[in-house]
């Protein structure tokens, strides 16, 4: 009887002592995956891929005061022609956003007397297609001044400069917002043109929050099983093996184990889904 009671005991130091060796290791692997988790975490992803800035130089053309109109419209009509003549890229769509950042920004240059993507407070266009609710992959701005005949001449003296003309034909825009503004500028009265180009962030496949608050959830969840896992274990080495207790000790310590290694196993999997995700992401931020 001894004997057998003996060898009951051994059985369950060695099974304790298994259990112990797989929760440890399942530990330092959680803790490396969930490592990659947190360098692709999407508020970094976004700030590091998706602010692209593209600002040729202003274009200061000059010219004579006259009568002439002009029409936004008619002038997203030209450039999106210039884009189907110069290699059948398919037509920029109208975004209001960026249609109202381009009017705000011809208004500040008229008001604040300069002609720069960037303003004297030091606003870009990055910073101003965003103050209108504008969140973007890519974003681009041309800025024109002077006098013109018509939205067509305006569109051709763009698409004369070589930084212009590549905003005007980058493929990967697909928005496009224009004002075009009369007003005293250095005591000539004159036209400002603005064109806002963007990419919307909405164009790719965020990674999933929830999915993101759940791997958050589990690890918290993971961390405070450990924790008591650690405990019960120093609590098994605290007691003597011949304590009824401690039989009583390594089943809590069990059950303790059989909910921590399922729940990490899970976590790993949604852990792969999100960086997959995120790859997703990535690959489309950046054109590939």
């Amino acid at each position: 009887m001894k004997f057998k009671l003996l060898t009951l005991l051994l059985l369950s130091l060695v099974l304790m002592g298994n259990i112990a060796y797989h929760k440890d290791a399942l530990l330092v692997a959680y803790d490396k995956n969930f490592q990659q988790f947190q360098e692709t975490d999407l508020g970094n992803l976004i700030s590091r891929i998706g602010k692209e800035i593209l600002e040729p130089g202003p274009l200061n053309v000059g010219g004579k005061a006259n009568n002439a109109t002009f029409s936004s419209q008619q002038v997203i009509i030209e450039t999106n022609s210039a884009r189907q003549t110069n290699g059948n890229l398919p037509p920029l769509l109208e975004n209001a956003k960026l249609n109202a950042a381009a009017k705000v920004k011809a208004q500040d240059m008229f008001t604040n007397q300069y002609f720069d993507h960037v303003s004297p407070s030091g606003v870009g266009p990055a910073a101003l297609v965003s103050s209108q609710g504008y969140e973007y992959i890519i974003t681009g701005e041309n800025l024109i001044l002077g006098n013109f005949k018509g939205e067509k001449e305006v569109v051709q003296l763009w698409m004369n400069s070589p930084g212009h003309r590549a905003n005007i034909l980058n493929n990967r825009f697909t928005e496009i917002g224009v004002a075009m503004v009369k007003g005293q500028y250095k005591g000539e009265t004159v036209w400002i043109g603005v064109q806002e180009f963007g990419l919307p962030l909405s164009s790719c496949p965020e990674p999933s929050v929830s999915l993101k608050n759940t791997i958050e959830a589990n690890r918290t969840a993971l961390d405070q099983l450990a924790a008591q896992i650690d405990m019960k274990r120093k609590e098994i080495e605290n007691t003597s093996r011949r304590s009824e207790k401690y039989n009583q000790l390594v089943d809590e310590y069990n059950a303790l184990v059989a909910e921590y290694n399922p729940l990490n196993d899970e976590t790993k999997k949604l852990i792969a889904q999100y960086n997959a995700q995120v790859n997703n992401f990535n690959q489309c931020a950046a054109g590939k």
